[in-house]
């Protein structure tokens, strides 16, 4: 069962970052921007209106450094559909952060521990906790403001990836959500994927939860623990994010929401891994779903993805598929990656 259209899209609308995180799924900040013009940026946008997704997604690399990027949404908000914002906040200044309130339906911001030590390590780069958090502040004073004169909230919250490294900072960090950003709306939580940086064997290895840390972080107990630690006002998941895995069986049975597009405009057959099927700047956007679609029940995939049922299994799937999909160039990007290593920012 497949949709004949996505019902949710992201778009990393640049590669271009000011922060090195040492899971980065799009190894942002480390290759190419790959970044349009606004006017192909408008037109990608006219490719994705025409699927009629529920929401766009923009991401990166860092959307608040696209010149045009408000340009932008308003082009796909005007047609109905929420666009949201994902941004580390370290550009975010009391004036980007007016508009993008003014723009943006949702705004996460991305924090990766509850102190300065290991936000500013998984981050890789001094300063970025304190910059997430001033950029929740100004979220949060807007939105007070828009409430006390009777205007509707500012839609903001944190997402957190959960690695071995910060797992045990989880409830602290709910706790900091509580406590210093009383108009924050959720806290969102998700086990890492091996996908990009993630994906090499010495990170998986070493961050990518453990099948004992990920039972833990999606019981029942633990999530009710977490909700516990906010007022009923802040939305607490926690989501082990397998969907991504894109599993052929579940895959075959439920389909498959998501359609996920790189900077340049190329769409991503399958969001976690590499290799494309065309782009939204020449090539007719159904056609290109459809070219995902088959994608998914190729031999290769199948044959990589049905025997996944570690994270490390899942981990070699994924690198298995980047290699076969991918291009020259991205195989040589995916050879010249560094082997992980624990160090200060």
């Amino acid at each position: 069962m497949h949709q004949s259209t996505p019902s949710d899209v992201i778009w990393d609308i640049t590669y271009a970052c000011p922060l090195r995180c040492v899971h980065c799924y799009s190894e942002s900040g480390r290759r190419p921007a790959r970044q349009l013009s606004l006017h192909d940026m408008l037109k990608v946008a006219d490719a994705i209106i025409s699927l009629g997704p529920r929401a766009v997604e923009f991401a990166g690399g860092e959307p608040l450094l696209v010149k045009g990027v408000h340009d932008v949404a308003e082009r796909i908000s005007r047609a109905g559909i929420a666009v949201n914002l994902y941004t580390g906040g370290w550009t975010m200044t009391p004036s980007a952060a007016e508009e993008a309130a003014r723009v943006f339906s949702r705004i996460t911001v991305s924090v990766d521990g509850a102190d300065a030590a290991t936000h500013d390590r998984i981050r890789g780069r001094s300063g970025s906790f304190d910059r997430a958090m001033n950029a929740l502040a100004l979220l949060d004073e807007i939105s007070r403001r828009r409430t006390a004169r009777g205007g509707d909230p500012v839609r903001f919250g944190i997402d957190c990836v959960v690695l071995r490294s910060n797992f045990h900072q989880v409830s602290e960090l709910c706790e900091v959500a509580a406590s210093r950003f009383p108009e924050i709306g959720f806290v969102a939580f998700g086990a890492a994927v091996p996908s990009g940086l993630a994906s090499r064997p010495s990170f998986s290895e070493r961050e990518l939860l453990t099948d004992e840390q990920l039972r833990a972080f999606t019981s029942t107990e633990h999530r009710q623990s977490l909700r516990s630690m906010v007022p009923a006002s802040i939305q607490v998941a926690v989501n082990d994010n397998f969907i991504l895995q894109m599993n052929p069986a579940v895959v075959e049975r439920f389909g498959f929401p998501l359609m996920h597009i790189e900077p340049d405009g190329q769409v991503r057959a399958m969001p976690i891994y590499e290799g494309t099927v065309g782009s939204l700047l020449d090539e007719d956007p159904e056609v290109l779903w459809k070219r995902a679609i088959a994608r998914w029940s190729d031999p290769f995939v199948v044959d990589a993805l049905s025997a996944v049922r570690t994270p490390a299994d899942w981990a070699e799937a994924v690198r298995r598929i980047d290699n076969h999909f991918g291009s020259d160039e991205v195989r040589r990007r995916i050879d010249r990656r560094p082997e992980y290593s624990v160090s200060a920012p």
